[in-house]
């Protein structure tokens, strides 16, 4: 039996839509300068701050240097939250920014060997439930599981199983109206959607630990995916530490793996249980987007934790990449001990360090 497991989590992925197949969609004029009314004019602003973009580059052309990490760090099941609709529907919801990424370029996702999506989240139904049962479609056939979304309730709130030897890795996911998903949107029992957390008290608690230990063998990880939060700022509502917690007390979950943030947030350990408070984004577009610079969006994390026989954590490495170009690359020192300072204080709290170990890495010690 494998005693360990490596764990590959990344945060939101928004890859293949401007690299090769431009698909259009807006952006709400107050949060971004210039108006951005298509995705090729993400590619414009992009090439003026770092140069020319090539066209009909491979699938793996947007990880770049992410794939040597992964490839030596061999992780048992990699994870990542997918904040797009896989998708030709032309249903555009009537929301200001709608995403999509073409079908075909399902391979960019295979090219990192993405064995999970989470969907629970505010853009998977931009182009509406044509454009979710298309991506649960696409997603299926590439071998992707997915967590968070379905055709009914139950399939939503089914978790992802990955088999690592005679052990296994249970994925489940749920977004919390705070991060912008439509209510609207939540997966009902006859009807395709997403698994809503309407709020995070402690009755949307009392739901979880009967799902999770119908399901859970004894020698099961559990990863909670929740999308929750705004998209800036480092603070960490009390309501979703309490949430975290509860996860973990009540539920028995053995990591919380919190997206939404554009940038990386704290971190804390408790009870032996790693929570990730905001993964950051790791593959999107936004680069020739300017105003938020004091965050370092340019900067982003794919996160390795290693958890034992107990799903305790036992360490924490996490690669720091910079994106130019629509791909990662290896940023200068400078900037990952900026990025390790920066967690470490927002972290300090929680009762965690964070220091740089080198060749582009951060590790996280308590």
């Amino acid at each position: 039996m494998t005693n360990r497991l490596r764990l590959l989590l990344c945060g939101d992925v928004m890859a293949g839509r401007g690299i090769d197949q431009i698909m259009p969609r807006s952006v709400d004029p107050i949060l971004f300068e210039p108006v951005v009314k298509s995705a090729e004019e993400y590619v414009v602003l992009a090439e003026r701050r770092h140069g020319p973009i090539p066209r009909n580059v491979e699938p793996n052309y947007i990880w770049g240097d992410a794939l040597p990490v992964v490839q030596a760090m061999s992780p048992d099941v990699s994870i990542a939250n997918l904040e797009t609709a896989v998708t030709t529907s032309d249903d555009r919801q009537l929301k200001g920014i709608n995403y999509r990424m073409h079908p075909a370029n399902v391979a960019c996702l295979q090219a990192a060997h993405l064995d999970v999506c989470t969907l629970a989240n505010n853009h998977v139904l931009d182009w509406g439930k044509s454009g979710l049962l298309e991506t649960l479609e696409v997603l299926r056939n590439a071998g992707i599981k997915t967590a968070g979304a379905g055709i009914h309730l139950k399939e939503a709130t089914t978790p992802a199983v990955v088999p690592v030897g005679e052990r296994r890795v249970l994925v489940f996911a749920g977004g919390h109206t705070d991060s912008g998903i439509d209510p609207g949107w939540a997966a009902t029992p006859r009807g395709p959607g997403v698994y809503l957390l309407r709020d995070l008290s402690s009755r949307t608690v009392a739901g979880i630990p009967q799902a999770v230990q119908s399901l859970r063998r004894d020698d099961d990880v559990v990863v909670y995916s929740v999308h929750w939060g705004g998209n800036w700022g480092y603070d960490v509502p009390e309501e979703h530490r309490a949430f975290a917690h509860a996860l973990i007390d009540e539920a028995g979950v053995d990591l919380v793996f919190g997206h939404s943030s554009h940038h990386p947030k704290g971190i804390e350990v408790y009870r032996n249980k790693l929570i990730l408070y905001g993964c950051g984004d790791l593959i999107n577009d936004y680069e020739g987007i300017s105003g938020y610079e004091a965050f370092r969006p340019d900067l982003r994390v794919i996160y390795f934790p290693m958890l034992d026989h107990c799903g305790d954590l036992e360490r924490l490495d996490m690669a720091v990449l910079e994106t130019s170009g629509f791909a990662l690359h290896r940023p200068a020192a400078e900037d990952v001990d900026w990025l390790a300072d920066r967690l470490a204080e927002v972290s300090r709290e929680s009762g965690v360090g964070i220091r740089s170990r080198g060749d582009h890495l951060l590790e996280l010690y308590w």
